[in-house]
């Protein structure tokens, strides 16, 4: 009885402190609570799904109801001896952060002061009074992300767990985790550093050892984000690398040697394919994992970031019934994306399209699509001949590396077959003397080639944040930017940052494109074996734009900055 009214007396506090917000019509309070009642959820999660209230607007009107302070977390700075108070499992556990101590009386902050049994909990674990703080569930999770690092509350699990033997960290491996145990911390801990990347839209994960450290690393936009960690990580190097390699089929016995594999895995009912590589280094094996997109994550032509007459030029190219066309840059330049996306387009019923790649980072429907494995001859040369006896319209190469494979790839362009490939060179004309320089007859890379796309990313700015920037015209001349057009199609922005893009002032990523068309201009330079150089003021003369020019255009129409241009096209700078 008594435990009755207790409750009924509880329920009729959260009424009256959630009508007190005054932000429900009436009528919807009762809705809300109904459905937590029925489904079990919190008052915090039954609101925000269940209204149109924003969760920074419920909680800075419910502090003022409970007259407790509201405050944002972005540039919190809290002392270790705080941050102690509270054990690490109960900070993730409650998704709570120790912020302050005064007068014996902790401030904790919280996105759901409505928790059952979360004051007496946090009152035992921190042995003070406890005062509660609102903030947004966001700020708490980066903010303990940022001060206990990702997987805290595992890695402190793993610290309690007498089972673990420091010494013996495979023994711990061939024990627990050859069953795959999804309980096991160190599986856990490996599959949040996974989940993390993905959230953050990582596209790699670099996992390396230092002398008293091991240091994680994200590339999120083509940047490397060096990702907070606790700082006892380094003791349990041995089992994380292990796990790993017991993911992706290795031999973890095996550490002198640099090993590669793959993991396929499902988190939280994301479908994730990591490729692994590893590499021993003077304090431990050096892990790199690549996120590759599965299945429906295609991007197409519209997404690649190219303008109207670079789009018309280059799908006249991609429709053409034979021929090469190539596209070039260094690694990490979004080659292989482009090539998906010129196969999306052209993918019909009627084209018989096949594919050479290592690795396969997006699988197509309707392509046949070839993983090359060397180790057992299927190398891109030996799979492109039997291509050829396999009736395709369109054959896409991973890459260019030799010229056994550039020989068969221009034999089969002669033969009536359109074929895309990569090469890495700078830039679009430096490509021709590459072929050349491998050994190939000029008059056959003149006769089959029919385009060439150089290319790199950039950052793209985040729009919520960016500002106009008042630039120095001298720098800009220095940078041959075209000043003329800054008062028609400027402003120039630049980037800031803000919660929406992490504070980086950037969120995703565009291209910057040099489209080059083998022309019946540029077709007698190149049986001439004439210079990069030659090529490429004759093709500038007929229309061409660099990557600089292009990224120019970009920073113009307010995509990205002058800083990111600068960045990537460094080495391509046209002489006058």
């Amino acid at each position: 009885m008594a435990h009755s009214v207790l409750m009924l007396t509880t329920n009729q506090r959260i009424r009256s402190l959630l009508e007190a917000t005054n932000l429900f019509e009436e009528g919807e309070l009762d809705a809300i609570l109904s459905e937590a009642r029925e489904k079990g959820q919190s008052i915090r999660e039954a609101v925000l799904s269940g209204s149109t209230v924003k969760e920074e607007d419920f909680l800075e009107k419910l502090a003022e109801a409970m007259d407790i302070p509201f405050h944002r977390l972005k540039e919190a700075e809290i002392q270790d001896e705080i941050l102690e108070k509270i054990p690490t499992k109960a900070i993730f556990q409650y998704n709570v952060i120790p912020l302050a101590k005064e007068d014996n009386c902790l401030n904790v902050a919280t996105s759901d002061p409505f928790a059952p049994g979360l004051v007496d909990s946090l009152r035992m674990a921190a042995e003070c009074r406890i005062r509660l703080v609102l903030s947004p569930d966001e700020d708490i999770s980066a903010t303990a992300k940022k001060f206990y690092g990702v997987g805290a509350e595992t890695l402190d699990r793993m610290m309690q767990d007498d089972r673990i033997d420091l010494e013996d960290d495979e023994g711990l491996l061939k024990q627990d985790l050859s069953d795959l145990d999804q309980e096991a911390s160190v599986v856990k801990f490996v599959n949040q550093i996974i989940w993390e990347a993905f959230k953050d839209r990582a596209t790699d994960i670099h996992i390396e050892p230092m002398e008293m450290d091991l240091r994680i690393r994200y590339r999120v936009d083509g940047v490397l984000h060096e990702t907070p960690m606790p700082p006892q990580l380094k003791r349990f190097q041995s089992s994380i690398i292990s796990r790993i390699k017991v993911m992706a089929n290795m031999d973890i016995a095996e550490k002198r040697l640099p090993q590669d594999g793959r993991i396929s895995l499902r988190i939280r009912g994301e479908e994730i394919d990591v490729r692994v590589s590893t590499m021993p280094t003077v304090y431990g094996e050096s892990v790199s994992l690549r996120l590759l997109m599965r299945g429906g994550g295609l991007i197409t032509m519209r997404d690649l970031g190219l303008d109207h007459h670079d789009s018309s030029l280059l799908e006249k190219m991609i429709t053409r019934p034979h021929g090469i066309l190539l596209v070039t840059g260094p690694t990490g330049s979004g080659k292989s994306t482009s090539l998906y996306a010129w196969l999306h387009t052209i993918n019909s019923v009627d084209k018989r399209i096949m594919s050479a790649e290592d690795p396969i980072e997006y699988e197509m429907a309707g392509v046949n699509q070839v993983q090359m494995r060397p180790e057992i001859g299927l190398t891109f040369a030996n799979t492109l001949r039997t291509f050829l006896r396999q009736d395709p319209d369109v054959i896409m190469v991973g890459e260019i590396r030799d010229k056994e494979t550039a020989e068969i790839s221009i034999r089969a362009a002669l033969t009536g077959h359109l074929v895309f490939s990569t090469i890495h060179t700078n830039d679009s004309a430096s490509t021709i003397t590459r072929l050349l320089d491998m050994g190939i007859e000029p008059f056959l890379v003149a006769s089959s080639v029919e385009g060439i796309v150089a290319q790199r990313l950039v950052r793209g700015l985040c729009k919520a944040c960016r500002q106009p920037l008042e630039v120095d015209k001298e720098f800009l001349r220095e940078h041959n930017f075209p000043i003329d057009r800054l008062e028609k199609e400027g402003p120039i922005y630049e980037a800031v940052g803000c919660d929406e893009c992490r504070g980086n002032g950037y969120k995703g990523r565009t291209g910057i494109f040099e489209i080059l068309p083998v022309t019946d201009e540029i077709r007698p330079l190149v049986i001439a074996h004439a210079s990069a150089s030659a090529i490429k003021q004759q093709s500038l003369a007929h229309g061409m734009k660099t990557l600089r020019d292009d990224g120019w255009d970009k920073v113009l129409a307010g995509v990205t900055t002058i800083d990111e241009i600068l960045r990537v096209t460094e080495d391509d700078e046209i002489e006058e």
